[in-house]
C-alpha cells in the first residue's frame, strides 16, 4: 500500500507513503490517490482533506524510474490525470501539508489542493522541465490562475527552485510552518474550516471556481442562484441567530 489514511473527526488525512523514491507516483499510486479522494467526496462524515507524504517529502513528481521501466499511463483528454486526483472537482477543500520537494507532478498535486501549507524549508519547482516530462495535471493552468502568468511564466519556462518564502509572497503558499511542522499546522486550518456552515462553505467555494469559465453576467445568475440554495437550507437563519446569541462578536469564533 503506497496511500495512507487517518481520520481526524471530520477531517481526512491523506498520505503518500513512498518515501524511498520521495513519494514519486507510479500508476499503481496515482489509482489509489484517485479512488482516496472519491472515497472522500462521498462520505458526508469528512469535511476537508488533507495530501501530504511521508518520510519528509511531499511528492517528486511522477514516478521516472517506474516510467523507464515501462509504467505507462494514458494522457487523455478528459477523465483522470497521470497523477491521479489532480483533475478531480471535489465539492469540498482539500490542503496540501508540504514538507521537502513538492516538484513536477507533485507541485501539480499541490496546485490542485484548495490550501497550501509548507514548511519553512520545502520547495516547489517545475523540475520536470529538466527532463522533457510535460505539464499533464493542470499545472499549466492553475499556476497562472494563483500566481499571475508573469511569475508562472518564469518558473515553468526556468524550472527553478521555489522556497517557502518565495511561495508565500507570491501567492503560492497560503501558510508557512515550522520544519516538521505542516501536518500539524494543516489539520488545525482543517479543523478550522470544516467547524463552519458547510453548505455556505461549500456554495461560496463552487461559485469562485465556476466563475472562471463565465460571463460576468452568467458568474452573478450562479453566485445568486447557490445564495438563495444556502439561505432556503436555513444556515443562515441559524447563523444568524446565534450571532444575535452572542456567537462570533468581537471575531471569536
Amino acid at each position: 500500500m503506497t496511500v495512507g489514511f487517518e481520520t481526524h473527526g471530520a477531517v481526512l488525512v491523506v498520505s503518500i507513503e513512498h518515501p524511498e523514491r520521495r513519494n514519486a507516483v507510479d500508476s499503481a499510486t496515482a489509482a489509489l490517490l484517485y479512488d482516496a479522494f472519491q472515497r472522500f467526496e462521498a462520505d458526508a462524515a469528512l469535511h476537508v482533506a488533507i495530501l501530504t507524504g511521508s518520510g519528509g517529502h511531499f511528492c517528486a513528481g511522477a514516478d521516472l524510474k517506474a516510467l523507464s521501466e515501462g509504467d505507462r499511463r494514458p494522457i487523455s483528454d478528459s477523465g483522470r490525470g497521470p497523477m491521479g486526483p489532480a483533475r478531480m472537482r471535489l465539492s469540498k477543500p482539500v490542503i496540501a501539508a508540504i514538507e521537502g520537494y513538492a516538484v513536477a507532478g507533485g507541485m501539480e498535486l499541490a496546485l490542485w489542493c484548495d490550501l497550501r501549507v509548507m514548511a519553512r524549508s520545502a520547495k516547489m519547482g517545475v523540475f520536470c522541465r529538466r527532463f522533457g516530462v510535460p505539464l499533464v495535471d493542470m499545472g499549466a493552468i492553475r499556476l497562472p490562475r494563483l500566481i499571475g502568468q508573469s511569475r508562472a511564466t518564469d518558473l515553468i519556462l526556468t524550472g527553478r527552485e521555489v522556497d517557502a518564502e518565495e511561495a508565500l509572497a507570491i501567492g503560492l503558499a497560503n501558510r508557512v510552518a515550522g520544519e516538521g511542522e505542516a501536518l500539524e499546522a494543516a489539520l488545525a486550518l482543517a479543523q478550522d474550516i470544516a467547524a463552519f456552515p458547510q453548505l455556505c462553505l461549500r456554495n461560496d467555494r463552487a461559485v469562485m471556481l465556476d466563475q472562471w469559465a463565465l460571463s460576468e453576467e452568467d458568474a452573478i445568475r450562479l453566485e445568486a442562484r447557490l445564495g438563495r440554495e444556502t439561505v432556503s437550507s436555513g444556515e443562515t437563519l441559524s447563523g444568524a441567530a446565534a450571532f444575535a446569541g452572542g456567537k462570533g462578536r468581537h471575531g471569536a469564533f
